[in-house]
């Protein structure tokens, strides 16, 4: 069971995100999804928002619960993603995640490539908001995601049973607005 910490903007405080967390952990939660704190952090508030991870990841690491940090990528410049990822690892953090889903925008392959780029190898990445088809999935895989957050699982089973059938994989398309699949 996987549960959200500090939704939907991260902006809770650090002692209720940790508070949450416990009490997620208790409830049997296994993995949480901590929201960044966006606010703080795109106010330059590198510090606040690296001791804030890491007292959640702190207390979920202490009982085995791993600990995927949101970004929301949509609300941040690449050199603001670049710098949760950096913030994120050193806190320790088990995955990087691209949003919520609740955002104007979700995964982006250039998105997950930079995110790919800037943690190390220990840190995984979860693509979430968008990916829709198999194609899209293989992408993402390609672009060094672990996991993808999918509403649309029985479209990608579909489109898996069809290239099992030998029917040619379509190309994703993605959103020309937000660039998203």
């Amino acid at each position: 069971m996987s549960t959200v910490v500090g939704f939907p903007h991260g902006s809770n405080l650090t002692a209720i995100k940790v508070a949450e967390a416990q009490q997620a952990m208790d409830d049997g939660a296994l993995e949480l999804d901590m929201v960044l704190n966006i606010g703080q952090l795109r106010s330059g508030k590198h510090d606040y928002v690296r001791e804030d991870i890491k007292a959640v990841c702190d207390v979920a690491h202490a009982r085995g619960v791993k600990v995927k940090v949101i970004f929301e990528n949509a609300y941040l410049t690449d050199e603001e993603k670049i710098i949760a990822c950096k913030l994120s690892e050193v806190a320790g953090a088990d995955w990087v995640k691209t949003s919520t889903g609740f955002a104007s925008g979700g995964a982006t392959l250039d998105d997950l490539r930079l995110m790919r780029a800037n943690v190390s190898e220990r840190v995984q990445v979860k693509a979430a908001g968008g990916v829709r088809t198999l194609a899209a999935l293989l992408d993402v895989i390609d672009a060094g995601v672990t996991r993808s957050g999918a509403t649309a699982t029985a479209t990608i089973l579909d489109d898996f049973k069809k290239v099992k059938e030998g029917e040619p994989l379509a190309k994703p398309t993605p959103d020309t607005v937000s660039g998203a699949y």
